[in-house]
């Protein structure tokens, strides 16, 4: 393991917390308060909490909050394996402690902010693999690339979640995350099709990390345009 350990995980779990305590979570709340979820208001909780996590944890652990994205880092190499479980562990206990809560709060609407296929499970996969394609490409960019404006990072990923979320939300859930929905899972005891919710985003991100380093090695030359 390396220094400073303990910190970087509960800054995945807090992270984690508060992702699923938002985004899911603002899908319960309005499923509570009117009968109905909105894909736009759940979409902008999303890319707004995500902004957040990042700014505010992404210099201690690098703001993963996600299992996918922590796998995806290890096969490509930019996160020693030692440290996988442990954040994979402390991003699942955000988001089942965050599910808690909910589940505390608001009682049987709480499914609301679970994740379920309204689609057949062959397209269902390939919506949650592309909509983590996409993310993960951006996540690449913003975070392996010193060639990226380090500020814009937040921006960049949440304003992906958020589109991602509007296009596949009435889909499957957009989850493109296994911890975002284990933890409204466990504690709905809503397991239908809950694989989608891992081999879609870990697929996904996997295929992205190769990507990106594959596009990287033909961007080594300033292709930027000249002013006359």
């Amino acid at each position: 393991m390396t220094d400073k350990w303990a910190p970087r995980m509960a800054a995945e779990a807090i992270g984690t917390f508060m992702l699923v305590a938002i985004g899911p979570g603002t899908a319960a709340v309005t499923l509570w308060a009117t009968g109905q979820a909105s894909n736009v208001g759940v979409a902008l909780a999303f890319g707004c909490v995500i902004l957040a996590a990042v700014y505010a944890i992404g210099h201690v652990s690098g703001a993963h909050i996600n299992p996918a994205v922590t796998i995806g880092f290890w096969l490509g190499g930019r996160m020693p394996s030692s440290d996988v479980l442990p954040y994979v562990a402390a991003q699942l206990a955000g988001a089942s402690l965050a599910a808690t809560g909910l589940r505390a709060v608001l009682g049987h609407a709480t499914v609301g902010a679970a994740t379920v296929p309204a689609i057949a499970s062959g397209p269902a996969l390939g919506v949650e693999v592309t909509l983590t394609f996409f993310l993960m490409l951006v996540i690449m960019a913003v975070a392996t690339d010193a060639r990226v404006a380090g500020p814009i990072a937040g921006l960049a990923v949440g304003s992906t979640v958020a589109a991602d979320a509007l296009a596949g939300g009435p889909l499957t859930g957009a989850s493109m995350n296994p911890a975002r929905s284990f933890g409204p899972a466990l504690v709905n005891h809503m397991w239908v099709s809950h694989w989608i919710y891992w081999v879609g985003p870990i697929v996904g991100a996997a295929l992205a990390v190769w990507t990106y380093d594959y596009l990287r090695q033909g961007s080594s030359h300033d292709h930027r345009v000249r002013r006359r």
